[in-house]
């Protein structure tokens, strides 16, 4: 069914329906939910990175005032939680809590339920374990040297899983200059303002009677949670209800299932007693899942003239203690390695490896970040080597609009792209030109305060990893109201409001009557949730198509109660009408009552005027930009200023402009974040040294300069909406398009590359170590 959007909200600035909510506080968060007799968790984690766990002593713990239980792995009763069955080896699972050994600062030892809070943090203070300390395994190369240290004895090495292309014949033959370089793309914590936590009540509303349990937690994927936790408990999953109430920032590590989710469950269970836990800070800085943390070693080989001949990368990524779907995500990293660019060959392998270390999982573009990160850096290295201007080098090497749709040579199925046309846009928006001139007029005065121009193209992979499918439905009501439903779960992105604009404009009703149900899996069947970037491609389609099959229901129901051929049904604003007859017109609140008691049907059966489906558009979609930074360098502080950031998203057909810019600013701040802010450390011992928001720097909106964000729109065909993906785009452009801006800087001084984060300290380091510095 096409959409009309003449008359319709598609396409306008519509307003955030859910802001009034969320600005004046009255949405009711994790840990706001209001369970007053609930007992309070606290666990007891381990200080030391690496060792061997012998006797806890609990003792003194349970004697305290207020304790109702104290628990260890041997009187918890939960099976460990296997990483990524089918990729990382069964002997990497973690243990609810630890046994034998602890191998992160933050391991779980024991959890200690009390009545209070207070109560249960000095319980937890009163239990002693027994570790003798190990050496720490961290970094990239430490833990694949020979006689490495092993986090798993029994498996003989700390590789989680490995994979590649294999060799390429011929990679560099028609090359006359091959760049080569190592590039860190560091550590990063995805600090949402609200951190982690849970509330558990055994049976509850919809938990599956006294048997089950119901939770609330602060997820990105309800019914990830729920098999998850049904797994852990031994229930079967309709025992488990999930409800993720307001969630306070996702960006990826909310999307994964935390063990302390079944740990509280268990608890709760044990005691038939509600349990609630809420993360602290510094808490959720060891064991929220950490993103990026990759190794790239990598070689482009090109002609003189700047044509791309071959690519050669080899990556090492860091996945933590306890290996998991950050595992995979090389392998994304792999699949975007073509990027925008016609390379005619590509040798890609990675491996994924065990350190004592906190898990690493999905960040805010997870995986396709580091491939866009990898491309952009070695091109403008490239660039630089062959005294070519960056802007050129890309376009000449840009994968031509007719070419689509491409299956990349690392198996990316390109649906379109016009990627001359977003640089190209953004070069006027920026003066590209004049920014050079004015570059060069200031390096001839010897100025001191280095400007820097960055460009940044990439293209991205949305709804990936087979999550290109979404149910949906749509129910009309006797009221004269709707209920559309998803198996997304929004946390900040604006589903309430684009769900609804797509459902009036198939229904021809207003936004105000449409309402969203989503996040609870006793009302929502099944869905992947919302990670990805995929929402609206998938759980909007999903609801487009459910509201067309309701109007093709209702106009059956309409023509039984006109006594009118469907064929002469046709849907208004004013209802369902017979068309050319203006008087004969059936609500849609008549429908749905005639839906439910019968009379819209000749068998009179009755039945709610409501339709449910799957949908799948068969493949992930491939949204694409151009980004350039401009900065200065202070070059006797190494200090860098933003001065602007040009954004040129394109993200398919646009449904709310203003909904779009949001996820622009929101990923643009953040990719800038992790080029000049961001960085998670461990000493030589795995102890973190950026436990919390005194050591970890994050900006404030202060630190960074207004966004000029635009788009082109190129349809994608995969949908019936024509959109693609957002919510990643700005991270990805943004963080190389800064890098390449601050090196650029630094570049007419002999600097060839600086890893991130661009700090005062790391630029200024730089600058002293340069042949003209």
């Amino acid at each position: 069914m096409s959409i009309s959007t003449q008359g319709s909200y598609l396409g306008n600035r519509v307003l955030r329906t859910e802001d009034h909510e969320l600005i004046t506080g009255s949405g009711d968060y994790t840990a706001d939910l209001p369970h007053p007799d609930a007992f309070h968790v606290a666990f007891v984690r381990s200080p030391i990175a690496h060792g061997t766990l012998g006797a806890v002593d609990v003792a003194e713990a349970r004697s305290l005032p207020g304790v109702e239980a104290v628990h260890t792995v041997d009187t918890l009763g939960l099976p460990p939680r296997p990483g990524l069955p089918g990729v990382v080896p069964d002997a990497m699972a973690r243990p609810h809590l630890a046994s034998g050994k602890v191998r992160f600062v933050g391991d779980i030892i024991a959890v200690v339920v009390a009545r209070t809070a207070a109560q249960a943090q000095d319980a937890a203070e009163a239990v002693v374990p027994d570790i003798e300390p190990l050496p720490a395994v961290t970094g990239y190369e430490q833990p694949l040297a020979d006689g490495a240290v092993l986090l798993f004895d029994e498996l003989g090495s700390n590789v989680a899983a490995a994979d590649g292309t294999g060799p390429v014949e011929g990679l560099f033959d028609d090359a006359d200059h091959v760049v080569r370089a190592t590039f860190d793309n560091q550590r990063i914590a995805g600090v949402p303002m609200e951190p982690n936590g849970c509330v558990a009540v055994p049976g509850g509303p919809g938990g599956g009677g006294t048997d089950g349990i119901t939770l609330w937690l602060p997820t990105q994927t309800p019914h990830g949670a729920q098999a998850a936790l049904a797994g852990d408990l031994g229930l079967e999953p309709e025992q488990v209800r999930v409800i993720a109430p307001r969630v306070g920032g996702g960006f990826g590590p909310k999307a994964f299932e935390y063990i302390e989710w079944s740990i509280v469950a268990r608890a709760a269970l044990l005691l038939g007693h509600p349990v609630r836990w809420t993360e602290t800070r510094s808490e959720n800085m060891l064991s929220m899942v950490h993103g990026r943390a990759q190794r790239q070693h990598v070689e482009l080989g090109l002609t003189r003239e700047g044509r791309i001949v071959g690519l050669r990368a080899d990556v090492t990524a860091d996945v933590g203690a306890y290996p998991m779907i950050g595992t995979i995500l090389p392998s994304l990293t792999q699949l975007m390695a073509q990027g925008v660019y016609a390379i005619p060959r590509i040798e890609f392998s990675w491996r994924s490896v065990a350190t004592t270390t906190t898990p690493v999982g999905a960040y805010r573009g997870a995986g396709r970040p580091e491939a866009t990160q990898m491309l952009e850096r070695v091109l403008d290295i490239a660039a630089d080597e062959l005294d070519l201007d960056p802007a050129e080098l890309r376009r000449i090497n840009f994968i031509p609009p007719e070419s689509f749709p491409l299956t990349t040579l690392t198996g990316a199925p390109y649906d379109n792209g016009e990627y001359a046309r977003t640089l190209d846009a953004a070069i006027e928006a920026a003066g590209y030109r004049e920014l050079r001139e004015q570059q060069r007029a200031r390096r001839s005065a010897g100025d001191r305060t280095l400007l820097g121009i960055g460009v940044g193209c990439y293209v991205e992979v949305t709804a990936p990893l087979g999550l290109d499918g979404e149910w949906g439905s749509a129910q009309a009501h006797p009221d004269g109201t709707f209920t559309v439903m998803a198996g997304t779960s929004a946390h900040g992105q604006g589903h309430e409001t684009a769900f609804a604009q797509v459902a009036s404009a198939v229904l021809q009703v207003p936004m105000d009557r449409i309402r969203l149900v989503q996040s609870d899996t006793a009302q929502v069947p099944r869905g992947a949730g919302t990670l990805g970037s995929r929402s609206l491609q998938t759980g909007g389609s999903a609801i487009h198509s459910a509201s067309g099959e309701l109007v093709t229901r209702a106009r059956e129901i309409a023509a039984h109660l006109l006594e009118a051929s469907v064929d002469d049904i046709e849907l208004t604003e004013q209802g369902l009408g017979v068309r050319g007859v203006a008087d004969r017109v059936v609500t849609w609140a008549r429908a749905a009552a005639a839906a439910e008691d019968g009379s819209g049907r000749p068998d009179g059966d009755g039945a709610p005027l409501r339709e449910e489906l799957d949908f799948s558009q068969g493949q992930s979609s491939f949204p694409f930009g151009s980004h350039i930074a401009v900065v200065e360098v202070d070059a006797d502080t190494g200090r860098v200023t933003l001065l602007r950031h040009v954004a040129v998203d394109d993200c398919g057909k646009i449904l709310n402009p203003m909904l779009v810019e949001g996820q622009q600013h929101g990923g643009i701040a953040q990719g800038i974040s992790q080029a000049l802010y961001e960085s998670v450390a461990y000493d030589e011992d795995g102890n973190p040294t950026t436990g919390n928001l005194a050591s970890y720097t994050i900006p404030s909106a202060a630190d960074l300069c207004g966004f000029e964000a635009s788009n082109t729109e190129t349809p994608t065909h995969l949908n019936p909406l024509g959109a693609k993906g957002i919510g990643e785009s700005g991270t990805i452009g943004s963080t190389p398009a800064v890098h390449n801006a601050v090196v650029d800087a630094l570049s007419h001084l002999g600097v060839r590359h600086v890893d991130m984060p661009l700090t005062p300290q790391n630029v200024w380091r730089a600058l002293s170590a340069a042949p003209a510095g």
